[in-house]
Formats: structure tokens, C-alpha cells, sequence
């Protein structure tokens, strides 16, 4: 959804495993491993990584809802990651994201072609799945699913 090829953003070790991860013009924001190791003053990569996840599907699912200049009223997102081991090391074997929409899902007249193409236009989303599975979920305001991929 970025027309901007490039970015950069800059970390600082501060103590321990806490870092100051600086956006330049957009603010800062500071990460730590949980313990044993760290302190957990503030989210670990595994939990950046999942937000930013969520994050992306929720504005790429706003983004192709108003395209048809329609309303999806207050949008929310839960994301849940699943740690595997693999070759004796942890990693992130899984993201399970759940959208939710702020209206009932017959109000958004085009919310068909909607799904069928929000996932499409999150770049973080797409660039993760080449090595993570994640999955998503969209329910309307009254907690029906409609959409599952």
C-alpha cells in the first residue's frame, strides 16, 4: 500500500536487551525480550512482528472497503502467534489475525470483492507469508465470519 520504495529505521541498544527503535520523524518506540532475558519494558520482535501484521490486513481491509466510498465503521483486529521449534531453534510458526468489522456485513455493499482482494494490498502480510503461515479471519459487527483464508 507504501509508494515509497525505501525506509529506514534505526535502533539503539539502550541496556540489557532493551532498544530504542527510532522512526525518525514519526516518533520512537522501545522493544525488550521477556525474561530470562530481558525486562519486557516494552514489546518483544515476535509481538512487533504480529502487530504490524494485524496492522496492514486491518488498513489494507479500510483501504479496500473505501474504494467504493464505502463505511466500515470501527474496525479492530486481534492477532495470535504461535512459537514452533524448528531445527531445535524457537520461531514463529504461525499468526492467526481476526478482523472485525463496525457494521453488519449487508451494509457494505461491495464487501464481496472487498475480500476477495484485501489481502492482496498488504505488503507486510505477503512479504511474511513467504516464510510464516498466517491466517485471517473477517467477522461483521455481530461476530459473523465472512471471510476466511
Amino acid at each position: 500500500m507504501s509508494d515509497q520504495p525505501q525506509f529506514a529505521v534505526q535502533l539503539k541498544l539502550l541496556e540489557g536487551y532493551r532498544f530504542e527503535i527510532d522512526f525518525g520523524d514519526m516518533g520512537q518506540i522501545f522493544s525488550d525480550e521477556t525474561p530470562p532475558l530481558g525486562d519486557a519494558s516494552g514489546p518483544n520482535p515476535s509481538r512487533l512482528l504480529a502487530a504490524s501484521v494485524a496492522n496492514c490486513l486491518a488498513a489494507s481491509l479500510l483501504f479496500a472497503i473505501r474504494k467504493f466510498k464505502e463505511d466500515p465503521g470501527q474496525v479492530s483486529a486481534t492477532v495470535r502467534g504461535e512459537l514452533e521449534r524448528q531445527d531445535g531453534r524457537w520461531r514463529i510458526g504461525q499468526l492467526a489475525v481476526e478482523l472485525q468489522l463496525g457494521v453488519d456485513a449487508q451494509s457494505i455493499e461491495h464487501l464481496e470483492r472487498v475480500l476477495a482482494q484485501f489481502e492482496n494490498f498488504c505488503v507486510v502480510t505477503q512479504s511474511v507469508r513467504q516464510g510464516i503461515r498466517v491466517e485471517v479471519a473477517v467477522k461483521d459487527a455481530a461476530g459473523t465470519l465472512v471471510h476466511q483464508s
